[in-house]
Parts: C-alpha cells; structure tokens; sequence
C-alpha cells in the first residue's frame, strides 16, 4: 500500500522557519517527490540540511517539503521538469535566493518504458532518455555554476547496476545510465585538471522497492517488477547520505550491484547469456498490484511516498553494502592503530 503523510495542508504549513542549530547546509534532491529521491529527501533532512526538492507538480511534491518543514529544517518545492535546463537552470537561482548556497545537489530523477526496444516509439524513448540522462546533465550543468567558483560542493549522482549491464525491456533505462557514467567521468576529470575541491560521487542502486514500478510506462503482458533480490529505497538513501558525508568517487549499493558490474567486466557474454534467458520473465510478475498511472508525459499528482508495492519481497538492510561503505574508514583507522602500536613498541625498545 502507498504510504500515506498525515501532515497539515500545504497552505497550514510554516512558510520557512528558521533552521534549527543542527543545520548543515542546503542540499537540491532532483526527483524528491516519491521513491528513492523522497527517501533521500528524508535522510538528508535528518542529517539537517535543509532540503529544496525538484520535481513536476504533485501532491507528493509538496508533501515531501511538508515533512522537511515538520522535522524542523527549510523545505522549498520546485515544481520544474528536469528535461527543461533552462527551467533547472531557474530553480537552482531561486534555491539560492531563498535558502543560500547550494552545498549538495542529488540527481535523482528519472523514468522509463518497460518494452521491447522495437515497440517503444521514437518519442517515448527520447522522453525517458531526456529525463533519465539530459536531467542529470542540466541539474549537474545548475549545481557546477555555482560550486565552481566557490571552489566547494558535492554533487550525487544516483547510478544503478543497470549502468553496467543492459537488460531486456528497459533499453533507454539501461542507456540513460551508462550515459550517465561517462558523461560524469568526463566532467570529474575536467575538475581534477583545474585542480577544483568541488566533488562529484556516483552511488550504483539494486532492483529497490519504489514506486516506479507501478507508474512505469508499460506494454508488458504482466505487471513490472524490480529484479529480486528487492531492497527498501532506504538501504539506497542510507547510502547516498553516508557518500555525503564522507565524499567517493564510486558507491555500489548492495552485493548484487558489485557482483554486476565486476561480472560484465570479467565475463560479458556469460551475463549475455543469463539476462537473455532470465531478465523477460524475472521483470514481470503475476500478482495483481496497483498501478498509479503513467508518468512518462505527465506527473502521478497523488503523494505514494518512497516505497512501491512489493514491501513483503523487499530487504531492509545490507550488511555487505555497511561494510562496502565504512571499509576504507576501518581500514584507514586499523593501519593507524598498528602503526601506533608500531612506533610505541619501537619507543619502548629504544627507553631500555
């Protein structure tokens, strides 16, 4: 069942109160309005940044800056449609007129069809890659003309295992995201050579319950799903707000999204072969879910929340992806510890 938000109006909410002392700064989520982008939205929030969130015009839109304001930070809700850069372009200006600086900006946004690539039309596929691909070049074009010149920010752009292996059914989703890595390799190297401290971090989602499977554009004979093993949008916001915390370059979230990218590097045809007898069949399933509408064209105007339909599938935690995250932070701080111990061993040595 969609998540329900049992907030005041959005005409009764505080028009934004003052940040609270835990405040860390501003933060831009693209795609904040439902799914993985609404968990980030929350994650973010509590870790007190006050949050702008960019999406088409809905319901969901405007709940989720309503629970910004409720948790005690500034919520701000841009009604924009990221294929539009001059209208990114807009809304990045006004963030900064009435929050301040933009500190952090999540590339969040996206959509899709679910066809056979010879039964997606011509315009549906350039919609989803205008979204999917053109909306993290435009919100990554808004975030860099003001990070630049202070020389400081952090822009997330949220990748998936799909980035590294096409799979049947979602071609111009599968395209999006490689373009996406590449097009963000490029603009990091052109920062390293200006020798710039503005970063920009990758984080690489699994299948996530969201609801995007049942809005998703689709002539598939059953209804979509996410490939299991299923996590919770929470495992990937829980990722993405440790990354900005503790800046990298590259993030896989889960076991699956690493076996997959290391899988296609190593044996490519072996994963031809498997996404060829496996990905039709294991992307549909015969349980009778809701479907929201269509939002390839148009926004789903209700607020469904972050998770999607398949709550009793999904996993809500990944112990491989916490050890992923902190392992160079244990590492780092274990080679301290020995190194200490090295040095007090060789001082106590020296004292005889």
């Amino acid at each position: 069942m969609p998540e329900n938000l049992n907030g005041t109006a959005a005409s009764d909410r505080p028009l934004y109160p003052e940040p609270t002392a835990r405040r860390k700064g501003v933060a831009v989520v693209t795609g904040g309005s439902a799914g993985l982008g609404r968990a980030v939205v929350r994650e973010l929030t509590g870790l007190g940044y006050d949050v702008a969130v960019m999406a088409r015009e809905s319901d969901g839109l405007h709940a989720a800056v309503r629970e910004v304001d409720l948790a005690g930070q500034r919520g701000l809700a841009l009604a924009v449609d990221v294929a539009d850069a001059d209208a990114v372009e807009a809304a990045a200006e006004r963030v900064e007129r009435e929050l301040g600086p933009i500190d952090v900006w999540v590339n969040d946004a996206m959509t899709s069809v679910f066809a056979r690539f010879l039964d997606v039309r011509p315009d549906e596929f350039e919609r989803a890659t205008q979204v999917t691909y053109l909306g993290f070049v435009n919100g990554t074009r808004a975030a860099l003309r003001r990070m630049a010149p202070r020389n400081a920010g952090h822009i997330v752009q949220v990748g998936s295992s799909l980035a590294f292996r096409g799979i049947p059914l979602q071609s111009a989703y599968c395209g999006a995201k490689h373009a996406m890595v590449g097009f963000t390799e490029s603009v990091q190297a052109e920062l390293d050579h200006d020798g710039s401290d503005v970063v920009i971090s990758m984080v690489h989602m699994p299948a996530l319950n969201t609801p995007q499977f049942g809005w998703v554009r689709s002539r598939l004979p059953k209804h979509p799903q996410p490939v299991p093993p299923i996590f919770q949008p929470e495992v990937g916001a829980r990722a993405v707000a440790f990354v900005v915390q503790h800046p990298r370059r590259r993030t896989m979230v889960t076991w699956r999204t690493s076996a997959i990218a290391v899988g296609n590097a190593l044996a490519p045809r072996l994963l031809d072969w498997f996404v060829s007898r496996t990905g039709v069949d294991g992307q549909q399933t015969d349980e009778q879910l809701p479907v929201y509408g269509d939002n390839l064209d148009k926004p789903v105007h209700d607020d469904i929340g972050a998770h999607g339909s398949f709550d009793h599938r999904a996993k809500s935690a990944s112990p491989g992806t916490w050890l992923n995250l902190r392992v160079g932070h244990l590492v780092g701080t274990a080679a301290g510890l020995a190194g200490g111990a090295v040095r007090g061993l060789a001082g106590a040595v020296r004292s005889r």
